[in-house]
Formats: C-alpha cells, structure tokens, sequence
C-alpha cells in the first residue's frame, strides 16, 4: 500500500520564536514525518479585540489576556517562513502551514508556493476562504471537525465553484450546481482530501468517533485522513488501520513549555515512535488476498499432518481405521483425503509412522 502522509503538526508550540521553529523542523524530520505545518496569519485578520479564548486555551495559558494578545505573539512574519521553508528543503521534509486568512493564503499559495494547503475547521463555514482557497488551484486537505456532513457537502460546493472558476457570481445555488458536476466531482476527486476530527484539545477518546471516516468516504468518494487531538499515539495508530491516508498530529519540544497546543501535544520521542508505529502497520494491512505467505510456507510441513502408518501394514493390505492415523509432519497426503484413502490397498510394506503413499 502507499505511505500514509504524516503531517507533524508544529502549529503554534514555536512560541514565536524563530529558533524554536526551526528545532520542531529538525524534531519532525528526524521522527520520519512527511511534513511539518505551521499556521500563517495576521491576528488582526484572524480575531476581533472582542473574541474570547476557548476554554482549553483559557486552561492553558490563564485568563490575563485576550485572544488577540495570545495570538499575536505566534505569529511568524514572512521572513521568518522562508527561512522555515529553506530549512525545511534542507531537511527533505515538506514546509505545510495553515492560513487563517486571504493575506495568507496568497502569501503561502504564490510566494511560498507550497504544494498543498490546509483548510481549518474553523473555516468549513467561511464560503469567503473557501473560495480563496480553490482559487489557488493547490491541491487541498479541508478539515471537518465541528461540521456535519451537510456542511462538509456545502464547502466542497463552494471549492468546486472556485475550481471550475466559471466566472459566474458566487451563490448558495451555484455551489449546488458546481458540486453536482461532473467537472466539479472530477475537481474535488483530483484536488480535495478530508480529515476527520475532534476539536477538543486533548480530546476524550469517547468523542473521536473514528468511525465517520467510514461515512465521510462513502458519502464524498474522497481520500480520508484523520488529524489527532488525544493524547498518546494509539487512536492515530488506529485510524491507519481503519483507512486513514493522512495522519496529522501536534507536536512539540517539550509539553511543559507555555502555550495553548503544548499539551495536548507529543514529544519528539513519541512522535517518532507514532510515525514507526504507522509504518509498521502499513505493513502488517498487506494486500488483501488471503494465501500463505513465504514465511507459512517454510512452516507449513512443521505444523502441519500427514498419512501415516499407525502399525506395520504389509504389501496388499487395505488401509483401514486402525493401520492409519494424521500426525507430523505435513509434507505427505494431507488428512483430509483420510477417507478416500480409507479401502485403497498398500503398494508396498509400511513400517508403523511412515507416511502413506498411493
């Protein structure tokens, strides 16, 4: 099968700090991870002076300041993400960010020109950013935590509008129409991956419902991937098992270090051990078509039974329930021709536990 893309997501756990970021690079690339992402924005885009924390936020940073305040100190100005990008190509891993906001999405999609974008949660209501974000013709991977499938179905309207690129006024009607194409489904198919996930940072794994991978596959016959908020590496390990494409996961230096994300983040070490941990399954979920594999056939005659004499049978004598019985090893007539071999007569002298032979 192919290898899953592993997004090690650095998010915002640089502090701000330019070093910091760096390191997380070095972290992800050393853990084996596909790609590292970052998040691009202006606060002053992002959140109004009036916009509360979320209450993991608020948790893990305090109440002494506003979002806006929290935020602007995360941001990475420009210069900053091409020297996060020229690192990245020194390390042969993949720069991704998040934008949060138009500025953003043209400065990553055309300056930086990263090979795919990442749409937030947060944005699967916003048509204005959707259609900014199909209008980059990039390749993009729509996160789906808080939405409903109704919802998942309108912004992949409004991205097909914005990749058919018709000139036509945007519209509720013209998302339907766009979405219901066949140009606008092969569109989507080409361009468009979704991700399941909880927001809630950590998570409770009784809220992860890895199961709307399923639904979310069959309802929009796209590639489906997870974005991991719990704790740990398991349920990431999982969703691999269960189909998952694309891993994404937070993770930072240390999860004692200030700041929202830290922790319900991994660790370098752990992240390491999740990315190990995926490629082994990706292994072990092979091809599908049930037959022994090379090492089961090297076993086979070990574990295996076969025909054999329970007693000296002489030359002529029939084979019968009480002269043959199955032992090992297997490399002779299987036992479940017992019964038709049952009345044959003995080509030759058996002596008592060699194998039968017809």
């Amino acid at each position: 099968m192919n290898d899953t893309f592993i997004i090690a997501e650095a998010g915002v756990n640089h502090n701000g700090s330019l070093d910091m970021a760096l390191e997380l690079i070095d972290a992800a690339a050393e853990a084996g991870a596909n790609a590292v992402k970052f998040q691009t924005f202006k606060a002053e885009k992002l959140v109004s002076r009036y916009a509360s924390k979320a209450e993991y936020q608020t948790r893990n940073t305090g109440t002494a300041e506003s979002q806006m305040e929290m935020i602007k100190k995360l941001e990475l100005d420009e210069e900053q993400h091409m020297i996060l990008l020229e690192h990245c190509r020194n390390r042969c891993i993949e720069f991704m960010s998040t934008p949060f906001d138009s500025d953003s999405v043209d400065f990553l999609a055309n300056v930086i020109n990263v090979s795919r974008l990442k749409i937030p949660s947060g944005e699967i209501t916003n048509g204005l950013i959707l259609l900014k974000f199909a209008q980059t013709g990039k390749s993009l991977i729509l996160s789906t935590g808080m939405s409903t499938l109704d919802e998942v179905e309108t912004a992949l309207g409004v991205l097909a509008f914005g990749f058919i690129n018709s000139g036509e006024k945007p519209s509720m009607g013209a998302f339907t129409e766009a979405y219901s194409s066949n140009k606008g489904q092969t569109f989507l198919r080409e361009k468009v991956s979704l991700l399941h996930c909880t927001t809630e940072y950590p998570a409770p794994f009784d809220e992860v419902n890895l199961k709307a991978m399923d639904t979310l596959k069959e309802k929009f016959a796209l590639s489906v991937g997870y974005s991991d908020h719990t704790m740990g590496i398991a349920v990431p390990i999982a969703a691999v098992a269960r189909g998952a494409v694309i891993i994404e996961k937070h993770f930072t230096l240390d999860r004692n270090l200030p700041g929202p994300d830290h922790k319900a983040s991994l660790e370098p070490g752990e992240l390491k051990q999740m990315v190990s941990s995926i490629r082994q399954i990706e292994l072990a979920l092979g091809n599908g078509i049930k037959q022994p594999t090379a090492s089961e056939i090297r076993n086979m005659v070990v574990a295996r039974k076969s025909l054999v004499a329970t007693r000296d049978i002489k030359k002529g004598e029939l084979f019968a329930e009480n002269n043959i019985a199955a032992k090992r090893p297997g490399n002779g007539i299987p036992p479940i021709y017992y019964w038709d071999v049952l009345g044959k007569v003995a080509p030759h002298d058996y002596s008592i536990d060699e194998m039968v032979e017809l």
